[in-house]
């Protein structure tokens, strides 16, 4: 075998590489398509399904995903009140408040908040795993959360999505 021997003019060859095969596209607010998810969280992990469905309302899922675009789905959540959480943390877990003023904090317990508003819990948990921006606020809009087993968004044909307990 003969070495390659390199020419001056070789720089010519990789030059006319097609470099618009490497631009990497962009998702634009007009081009994204969102679609309709429902999730029972019937025997769900908190946690876990949390970060299932801030991954769907970020986008994260699609290949065409932009950090600085919506290009997230719609997700609705029914049975809520089902969530499920490990360990004692229906009785340790604190939800705290606080006014702003002297002596305004207050802390409630899971457990408490599941018996007067039970979406609560859900909403709190995916809103804190979005980015704190405009763009999360944004996002937020798009989640759904149900007590019971029925929405008002069959117009819209939500697709079923199954998560792993």
């Amino acid at each position: 075998m003969q070495p390659l021997k390199a020419d001056n003019n070789d720089y010519l060859n990789y030059t006319s590489v097609d470099t618009l095969s490497y631009k990497t596209k962009s998702a634009k607010l007009e081009e994204v398509e969102k679609n309709w998810h429902v999730i029972d969280a019937t025997n769900l992990t908190l946690g876990r399904m949390s970060t299932k469905i801030a991954q769907i309302l970020r986008g994260k899922h699609k290949p065409s995903f932009t950090p600085h675009v919506d290009c997230g789905d719609y997700v609705i959540v029914i049975n809520a009140e089902k969530v499920r959480l490990t360990g004692n943390k229906w009785n340790a877990k604190q939800y705290i408040t606080y006014s702003g003023y002297p002596g305004g904090q207050r802390s409630k317990t899971a457990k408490q908040i599941l018996d007067k508003k039970p979406t609560y819990i859900v909403e709190h948990a995916v809103k804190l795993m979005l980015p704190k921006n405009r763009l999360g606020r944004t996002i937020y809009g798009n989640l759904f959360v149900y007590e019971d087993a029925e929405h008002p968004h069959e117009a819209q044909k939500p697709q079923e999505l199954k998560l792993d307990k």
